[in-house]
């Protein structure tokens, strides 16, 4: 029996930055319209989602230091 290769786990943002072209190129194809809108809407939360894990894993924020 044959073993699964197990694909390498992809990070957080390359997720996000996947999802956002997808998106993206979905909405090339759209006309202006409420589904174009929810789209840009998706593509807009995902750049929240980028700003905040970069702002969370950023250096200069740093876990409190024990008593």
């Amino acid at each position: 029996m044959q073993r699964r290769r197990r694909s390498v786990p992809h990070t957080f943002e390359e997720n996000i930055a996947a999802q956002k072209a997808k998106l993206e190129a979905q909405v090339a194809k759209l006309k202006p319209g409420p589904q174009m809108d929810a789209l840009l809407k998706k593509i807009s939360q995902l750049d929240t989602a980028a700003h905040m894990s970069e702002w969370l894993s950023s250096p200069g924020l740093q876990p409190p230091k024990p008593a």
